[in-house]
């Protein structure tokens, strides 16, 4: 896996040097045309920050809540709802080597739980590691933090029929 993502890496690198604001994530909305983010727009919305403690050592990372990703994906403004049911839809992320996780949408949502994830694309001040970037979930509530998926580059928003 190492070895995959280090070519990876070197890819996106490779990648960004041919275009100056690439896609950073993909975003698939139920019912809703893919959106693609960048680096610029991500910059462009809300920031917070967790710190998450792992295998000993303490990071402080910077992003955007997942929450307010999926409302800019639909065009919502801050403080609205999404037009999918928050009780039967969930959140599923997916890495660049294929690894997925699931946030329960009522999980995230204000109205709900109002859980705290958040989108890192900063570590400590700088740039993510070379094998989280481009974006790393951060959801400092998970105690195996199972979820902080790195080298995220896709989600998907799925409703189930109800």
């Amino acid at each position: 896996r190492m070895l995959w993502l280090s070519c990876m890496v070197f890819g996106a690198a490779s990648a960004s040097l041919a275009t100056d604001n690439p896609v950073l994530l993909t975003v698939v909305g139920a019912g809703k045309t893919p959106v693609n983010l960048t680096a610029a727009d991500l910059s462009q919305m809300p920031r917070t920050t967790a710190t998450l403690e792992r295998d000993g050592e303490t990071s402080t990372y910077e992003g955007v809540l997942l929450y307010d990703i999926l409302l800019k994906a639909y065009g919502r403004q801050p403080g609205k709802n999404l037009p999918v049911n928050p009780k039967v839809s969930y959140v599923l992320g997916t890495a660049r080597d294929g690894y997925q996780a699931m946030f329960a949408l009522a999980e995230i949502a204000p109205a709900f739980a109002g859980v705290r994830v958040i989108v890192a694309d900063k570590r400590n001040g700088g740039p993510l590691l070379p094998y989280q970037q481009p974006l790393q979930v951060i959801a400092p509530q998970d105690k195996a933090q199972g979820r902080a998926m790195y080298s995220l580059v896709k989600i998907e928003i799925v409703e189930l029929r109800h």
